[in-house]
């Protein structure tokens, strides 16, 4: 299948967390909080993409009060916390939306995530992803994880759909 095929094709976005939505860092207060850093520009994509009617899921190996702060603000219901296998986690979400695994992407940086790459129609590496997670993508974002690399692959699915300029209207009329 030829790439701007498995574009047109997505109807599930499933997305790491750490390192992707956010630029990787993890900060702790002195009372042993973390604080993550997520990027507005990738917010808005997310927005645009629900707009649309695409499913958007948050899977991570970790947990974080944080994670379900930003799903809530981007109008992503489908938060996975604390998962070792994320290839089945991606397994159950385009299940549970019911999608075919082929209309699914999965965006990731780290060896954890190669697997739910796999499983995946559109394998995603951030432009920061270490060198195994880029040889198992179909894409590598131009942008880093965490500073825009979720609101190019957001455009791109709009834009392979033909439905960016419509989803933009009300914005840029």
């Amino acid at each position: 299948m030829e790439l701007i095929d498995k574009w047109k094709a997505i109807k599930l976005l499933a997305l790491d967390v750490d390192g992707v939505l956010t630029d990787g860092r993890i900060i702790y207060d002195s009372d042993g909080r973390s604080l993550k850093f997520f990027n507005v520009y990738d917010g808005m994509g997310l927005s645009l993409l629900r707009r649309a009617a695409i499913e958007v899921a948050f899977i991570s190996a970790k947990s974080s009060p944080t994670i379900a702060i930003r799903a809530r603000d981007c109008g992503v219901s489908i938060v996975m916390e604390d998962i070792s296998d994320k290839a089945e986690a991606v397994r159950r979400v385009a299940s549970s939306v019911g999608v075919e695994l082929s209309e699914t992407a999965f965006v990731g940086d780290d060896l954890v995530d190669i697997p739910a790459m796999r499983v995946s129609g559109l394998a995603i590496a951030v432009a920061n992803a270490c060198s195994e997670v880029k040889d198992a993508a179909d894409y590598i974002t131009n942008a880093y994880g965490g500073r825009g690399a979720v609101r190019e692959v957001c455009e791109l699915i709009l834009k392979s759909k033909g439905l960016w300029e419509n989803i933009i209207s009300g914005y840029v009329d």
